[in-house]
């Protein structure tokens, strides 16, 4: 059985909840993610997405300079353990309707995220959805 340890993510990229959205924007450009984890200290705080930053900021004609990630953020974090299988972690994403789910250890330390497409690739590499996250991206 594969893990959660096989397929995430180990390169987090963290930003403060005080990041503009702008420049949570310009951060998920450049380092070519769609996820954030917010983090004041070293407690987490929450997670933005880029569709976060879509559907809770600019469809509501939020200024994007002058809003933070922490007004926007998901706080409701869900978090599976590196030795869980990618079975269970698909089925956690299923259940709570998610596409990305943070993974820590056993003392709650972040050590990295895993995604939906990192899932399919791995579950079903021959699947659309798994073609489509294995692709190199078109920016």
């Amino acid at each position: 059985m594969q893990t959660v340890k096989d397929v995430m993510t180990t390169s987090v990229v963290y930003l403060s909840s005080q990041t503009s959205l702008a420049e949570a924007a310009r951060t998920m450009r450049e380092q070519d993610i769609g996820d954030i984890v917010v983090a004041d200290g070293s407690s987490l705080a929450g997670v933005v997405t880029d569709r976060d930053i879509v559907v809770r900021a600019v469809a509501e004609n939020r200024d994007p300079d002058a809003t933070t990630v922490g007004e926007i953020m998901t706080r409701d974090l869900v978090t599976v353990r590196p030795e869980d299988t990618i079975q269970q972690a698909a089925l956690m994403m299923r259940d709570r309707a998610i596409r990305r789910l943070l993974v820590c250890d056993d003392s709650e330390g972040l050590v990295g995220v895993v995604s939906i497409g990192d899932l399919a690739e791995r579950i079903d590499p021959d699947s659309v959805l798994g073609g489509i996250s294995h692709a190199e991206p078109n920016n």
